[in-house]
């Protein structure tokens, strides 16, 4: 027999013998007599692997190939016996009329059947039965639950995990036996014998069998499913979720907990850092049960417990102090799990509390030299977050050594420490700069690349210093650049900054050097970025030689490009169009003109009257850029992802939410008449607690005049139904100047089919006024139980009545939206337009900045200047645009404020608009 080399393509031997055909031909040998348990278990396992690598299986297939595996049922093999179950989970997906195996699969749950075969026919079941099913198998289920073998309960539990979503109901049932699996030893059976040279040396005498023994366990691994499964029946009682946490948490050292297994104990720590989270109160006593656990005998229950901590919302130094020094521990250790995990919590403690950090920097130094380059990365970045100014240069020429060692995920950890450095210490820039402009030509990856290109813009940015010497950096790698992004941002970038230097032609090179070489999308950036220098020189040489250049663009292969070099020259002759569409510092925000075109074309009169653009509100070229940048901030960089953000998907744009609005609005025929939707609120006001039975949020959308509240109403009341469901608003004050037209109530809403909508309308008796209301609301519906088995709710019910938060209908968000605008000009055309002029006493506010942040959220306009506040500043001034729905037209706001200690701050607010009637909505808004 000769065998094939390893020389030869394996990849075609490979593939015969996992093709799916062959394999369906192969299952002849489930029917064969007597069975030979080595074939089957072969082609049992080159099933589960075709599955497992992505292979499908059609229904006819499926259900042949599940059958012949359940005839192995016969065989006695214990081996062939858990290949069979791995199997016909697998297949269970797919076959049909899998649920005729229920009766097999049980026979081998039953109490006195073979110990490895309970396992695997409990989590097999889970797959095989249907959810209407799980109440006939429940007690086989809650039998299981409570076993004393660990493996037999840890199955039954995972498989309630699968079952619980389309069995509520029955799975809620077993919380008693959950909790006794909690609470409950481990223990593990074998099989003993009664001669001594049995199992483990145990029994003596005859040599026979003598059946199974429990000895203990030190897994105790089904607590951590069963704590999984109790949070999960549990996790809508915040109540209950926290009793639970106190009992289980053993007091306050933590040594009093029925808890064995570390896992587990992670898993309450969690739990207990959510509700500690979400609940303020208890944080004190959360806070004793976390310090108590960081002095657990378990390597993983400190580093949770101290984790908790260090990620707590408002933390003060004091309380980090014990979890730091566990930290501090761990990064001694020989373990580099345990030095990676000690490494990454403190760089991203680091970023808020470095002071508590630095503590830690003898270690974080000793770890510069360790084998594993990950610890290394998140040690330097620690570093540079903590370390004075003397240190950069050394950690820099530290960093340089071990760039090209790394994978670019830690490049870029290393890179976005650099960059929030650069801010930290501006004197430092040029040794921070060489270093970016020397790993810019090292190999890497678009991310690596942007993270790089990102931190020079940044020191463009906030230090005038660089600038002349980052853009050349920046040209230089342009010229070898091979991703077309960043090549167009730099390029933008160049043409704004770069008409700026002290000699601008040095950078035309380089720009047209794109225009030769580069593909249609890089030329066309090219083009542009060459018309700033012609519209914004002042030497009448460079403009007649960027001309020139023009003119040869216009014979580009590119209509895109050909077209931009047409429209700059015209812009050459006219300076009102340079004024238009090469200074114009703003653009239109798009997801808001999206949304407003959208609105305009579904409007049946639209045709009748032309696009009003006016209504669109701007933002600022660099507010543009920055949509397409990394959305990462200057104040999260280099900090790993939180749980929170790491699994959650990206939320709906502006523009996807005024169109689902839209969409939800136009199947509602009485507000047909209204015509288009003016704005309508970007974030739903909760109304409700997250925990509690009926939740409520409220959007508002403006009409021309009209206003209409969606009350956007959930029933979390498992067999339960609330008919005629509505909202009763009721204003605060008489003169709101609104009248209620009518209110379009729920039928019917269940557990099932929410969230539900109500709609209240209002008419706006002036529509040239912006009315200012603030609400009652009070649910109001009748309740009716159901039917259990039916379905069918009681005939009946009693009327009920839920009162919920105030809405209020406001200047910010509701008539005013942000919008760009150059404001010294701005503010100076305006000089004849209406304005009013107001004092006001904020005295609650303890510094500038606070007003200024709550300013800017009561009138939801664009902060144009003034947003930051240095810390040593008594008397500052912000400055503030928008934009008024309706044809409210442009609104700037300019707040002088000085500020006292004890006596708050003094506000002057100036207000410029179209109209009197906005001037007097931003007093009544700020007043109010």
């Amino acid at each position: 027999m000769v065998f094939p080399s390893k020389k030869e393509d394996e990849s075609g031997l490979s593939s015969y013998y996992n093709n799916k055909t062959t394999i369906i031909q192969e299952a002849r040998v489930f029917n064969e007599s007597p069975i030979s348990p080595r074939k089957c278990r072969a082609l049992l396992t080159r099933i589960v692997y075709l599955l497992y690598v992505g292979e499908t299986f059609g229904t006819q297939e499926a259900t042949t190939l599940f059958f012949g595996t359940t005839k192995l049922f016969q065989h006695k093999d214990s081996a062939l016996r858990q290949a069979v179950y791995l199997a016909i989970k697998e297949l269970a997906a797919t076959a049909e009329d899998v649920i005729m195996v229920t009766a097999s699969i049980m026979k081998d749950m039953q109490p006195n059947s073979e110990v490895i075969y309970r396992p695997n026919a409990i989590r097999a079941l889970c797959k095989i039965i249907d959810p209407s099913m799980a109440q006939g198998v429940e007690r086989f289920f809650k039998a299981a639950i409570v076993d004393r073998h660990p493996s037999i309960a840890s199955a039954a539990l995972v498989s309630a995990y699968y079952l619980y979503p389309n069995a509520k109901d029955v799975i809620k049932r077993w919380v008693n036996e959950v909790q006794e699996a909690v609470n409950a030893k481990s223990s593990s059976t074998f099989f003993g014998s009664s001669g001594g040279g049995g199992y483990l040396g145990f029994g003596g005498g005859s040599g026979q069998p003598s059946g199974p023994q429990t000895i203990p366990s030190t897994s105790y691994i089904a607590q951590c499913h069963a704590l999984g499964l109790l949070y999960l029946i549990r996790q809508q009682d915040r109540m209950a979720i926290t009793k639970m946490i106190q009992q289980l948490g053993g007091g306050k050292s933590g040594a009093g907990t029925t808890l064995k297994n570390p896992m587990a104990l992670c898993m309450l720590i969690r739990y207990a850092a959510k509700v500690m989270e979400e609940d303020p109160n208890v944080q004190r006593q959360v806070l004793e049960l976390l310090e108590g656990w960081l002095r657990h005998k378990s390597d993983m229950v400190n580093f949770e417990a101290a984790r908790a901590i260090c990620e707590m919302k408002n933390v003060t130094a004091a309380q980090l102090t014990k979890p730091i020094a566990v930290l501090q521990i761990f990064l001694t250790t020989p373990k580099p799990v345990l030095k990676f995990a000690a490494a990454r919590t403190l760089a991203s403690l680091a970023l808020t509390h470095p002071a508590s950090v630095a503590t830690c920097n003898i270690d974080l130094e000793t770890l510069i030299a360790d084998p594993n380059r990950s610890v290394v990365t998140y040690a330097i970045t620690t570093l540079l977050k903590t370390g004075n100014e003397a240190s950069v240069d050394r950690l820099i020429k530290q960093i340089t050594g071990f760039m090209t060692e790394i994978s670019d995920d830690f490049k870029v950890i290393i890179v976005d420490a650099i960059r929030s450095l650069c801010l930290k210490f501006p004197a430092k820039h040029a040794s921070m700069l060489t270093f970016l402009s020397s790993v810019l030509r090292d190999e890497g990856g678009y991310e690596f690349k942007r993270a790089v290109v990102e931190a020079m813009f940044d020191m463009i940015k906030f230090i005038p210093e660089s600038k002349e010497q980052a853009l050349s950096h920046l040209c230089e790698f342009i010229e070898d650049c091979e991703f077309t992004k960043l090549s167009v941002r730099i390029l933008h970038l160049v043409g704004v900054e770069g008409t700026q230097s002290p000699q601008p032609a040095k950078y035309i090179r380089f720009i047209y050097n794109r225009v030769v070489l580069e593909n249609a999308t890089v030329r066309a950036a090219a083009v542009t970025s060459l018309a700033k220098f012609g519209v914004n020189s002042a030497e009448p040489a460079l403009k007649k030689s960027i001309t020139v250049l023009l003119n040869r663009c216009l014979d580009d292969v590119d209509d895109e490009v050909r077209d931009r070099a047409a429209l700059y020259l015209k812009v050459f002759r006219e300076k009102s169009l340079a004024d238009t569409y090469v200074k114009e510092e703003s653009v239109f925000s798009l997801a808001a003109l999206e949304s407003k075109l959208v609105a305009y074309v579904k409007d049946p009169s639209a045709t009748e009257k032309p696009f009003d653009v006016s209504s669109v509100p701007k933002i600022s070229r660099a507010q543009a850029a920055q949509e397409a940048a990394r959305p990462s901030t200057l104040d999260t960089l280099g900090a790993p992802l939180s749980k929170k953000t790491a699994d959650t998907p990206a939320a709906p744009s502006a523009a996807e939410k005024q169109s689902a609005y839209l969409q939800q609005l136009s199947e509602v025929p009485e507000f047909a008449p209204y015509g288009p939707v003016l704005n309508s609120s970007a974030t739903p006001a909760q109304l409700t607690e997250s925990e509690t039975e009926y939740q409520v949020n409220c959007v508002k959308h403006i009409y021309k005049e009209h206003v209409v509240f969606q009350f956007n109403i959930s029933n979390t009341i498992p067999d339960t139904v609330l008919e005629q469901v509505s909202v009763i608003m009721q204003a605060q004050s008489e003169d709101a100047g609104l009248v209620e037209d009518f209110i379009i109530p729920l039928p019917a809403l269940t557990a099932a089919n929410s969230p539900g909508i109500v709609y209240v309308s209002f008419t706006r008796e002036n529509p040239e006024l912006y009315a200012i209301a603030s609400f009652q609301c009070t649910l109001k519906f009748t309740s009716k139980e159901l039917d259990p088995s039916t379905g069918v709710p009681e005939e009946e019910g009693y009327e009920d009545e839920y009162q919920v938060e105030e809405v209020e209908l406001s200047a910010g968000g509701d008539y005013i939206v942000p919008s760009y605008a150059s404001f010294g000009s701005e503010w100076e055309r305006m000089k004849s337009a209406p304005s009013a002029t107001e004092t006001f006493a904020l005295s609650a506010m303890e510094s500038l900045k606070a007003a200024c942040e709550s300013i800017i959220e009561v009138l939801n306009m664009e902060p144009l200047g003034g947003s930051e506040v240095p810390s040593s500043t008594s008397v500052h001034t912000l400055q503030l645009s928008g934009l008024v729905t309706g044809g409210g037209g442009k609104v700037l706001v300019r707040c002088r404020m000085t500020f006292s200690r004890g006596q708050g701050v003094t506000l002057e607010l100036g207000v410029r608009a179209e109209t009197q009637e906005v001037c007097d909505l931003v007093l009544a808004a700020v007043g109010g």
